[in-house]
């Protein structure tokens, strides 16, 4: 396997116009625009608030991912799968509004539950209104994403993630607000980020207030079975900044989550890469040309991204500020782990394409319960460290199993 250089003028300008290499560009340039402006808030807020107050904050975005996550029902992942196929403003209108009142009903049991949840965010119910204001922006914000994404906009979705670094400023006005007021940071944010999505998708799609029940039939099983697969691969990542915080308190939950994010930066271009890899399978491109060239370009990308991390990842730590530096070696695990990742990721949007949600069921309800039993054992055995632990060994052991799949002639075709 190589990666395909261009020879020619005329070759390169093919691939600059192949939708799979310009859609990467853009994802991979949202992405970074995402994590670049994601790293300077979290500097800026380590720098306003203290170290409790990130601790709580992140908890509290926890929380407001995981009613997005439980909000989605599936349509999220159908809309990238089926618009390209589809009356595009019926999926669209159907999906957006299906995921507005779920988002809504969501929100509204969670701030119900939290003192059994999470007891130390209570105070959260003393300001139910914004929260679920919130969380209707982030799914609102969501599904117009995804729109656009579908229809090889990936740069109109960049632009995007160019308004969402408004929250860095609003940093600032908050920081009287303690935890709660970089929780705002965001959430304000994404209040202004939806006047302009909202523009956008009314001017490439159209949106009505009909709820299509002939759409929601025919993908109604793709939708659910990936509904359930995307809370089981999203309730570990969620519930780790909360269960942290339970056990060994706001600060070491602190850690975690911003070696966990500066971490994550391995895996920026790899992670573009393979969501073109699923819009692009999509409308019909070759999968095993797109999937071989994809993972070849993913880790001649990942390899010296992880050797960085390990040799100089304590410099990105201590922009959060020294006591962010216990975290190096959390850092270091998490970083390694994507080499492992990276195969998972790609092998979940191939069985979508294929419509073999079974197997992304399956897949992710083994990773779930690896990453959730293995994080809580070794969490109180190693401390924060642990949920690297955790994190390495699910996804080689996750790798292990596909490589089994493949090979299995009655699982490959599950």
């Amino acid at each position: 396997m190589h990666l395909p250089v261009p020879r020619s003028r005329a070759e390169l300008r093919e691939q600059l116009h192949n939708p799979l290499y310009r859609n990467s560009f853009f994802i991979a340039l949202g992405r970074i625009t995402d994590v670049g402006f994601g790293f300077l808030f979290w500097t800026v807020a380590a720098r306003l608030y203290s170290q409790m107050d990130v601790g709580i904050a992140t908890a509290l975005i926890s929380s407001l991912t995981l009613v997005i996550t439980l909000s989605r029902l599936g349509f999220d992942t159908a809309l990238v799968r089926f618009l390209p196929s589809k009356e595009k403003s019926r999926a669209l209108s159907t999906t957006l509004w299906v995921t507005l009142i779920a988002t809504l009903i969501a929100a509204a049991i969670y701030l119900l539950l939290v003192p059994y949840i999470t007891p130390e965010l209570v105070p959260l119910r003393d300001y139910f209104l914004v929260f679920i204001l919130f969380a209707l922006a982030n799914s609102f914000e969501s599904i117009a994403e995804n729109a656009l994404l579908a229809v090889r906009r990936a740069d109109l979705r960049w632009m995007l993630h160019l308004f969402l670094s408004a929250r860095i400023l609003l940093l600032f006005p908050f920081a009287l607000l303690g935890s709660f007021g970089i929780f705002s940071s965001l959430g304000v944010a994404y209040l202004v980020v939806i006047l302009f999505s909202f523009l956008l998708v009314r001017r490439n799609f159209g949106i009505t207030r009909e709820i299509s029940r002939e759409y929601l039939r025919e993908t109604f099983r793709f939708s659910s079975l990936n509904y359930l697969a995307s809370i089981l691969a999203s309730i570990p990542t969620l519930l780790f900044p909360i269960l942290i915080m339970n056990l060994l308190g706001a600060e070491e939950a602190a850690l975690y989550y911003i070696a966990f994010t500066i971490g994550n930066l391995v895996l920026i271009v790899p992670d573009a890469m393979t969501t073109s890899f699923f819009v692009e399978g999509s409308h019909g491109a070759n999968l095993r040309k797109a999937a071989v060239y994809t993972l070849t370009a993913n880790y001649a990308i990942l390899i010296p991204v992880i050797l960085f991390m390990f040799l100089f990842g304590n410099l990105l730590l201590g922009l959060f500020g020294s006591a962010y530096l216990a975290a190096f070696d959390l850092l270091r695990i998490i970083s390694l782990s994507a080499l492992f990742v990276t195969i998972y990721n790609l092998f979940i949007p191939l069985q979508n394409i294929r419509l073999r949600v079974g197997m992304v069921v399956l897949l992710n309800f083994i990773r779930c319960v690896l990453l959730l039993g293995l994080g809580y054992v070794l969490l109180l055995h190693f401390g924060v460290i642990g949920i690297g632990y955790a994190w390495l060994a699910t996804y080689a052991v996750m790798v292990v199993g596909i490589v089994f799949i493949m090979n299995n002639k009655f699982l490959k075709y599950y």
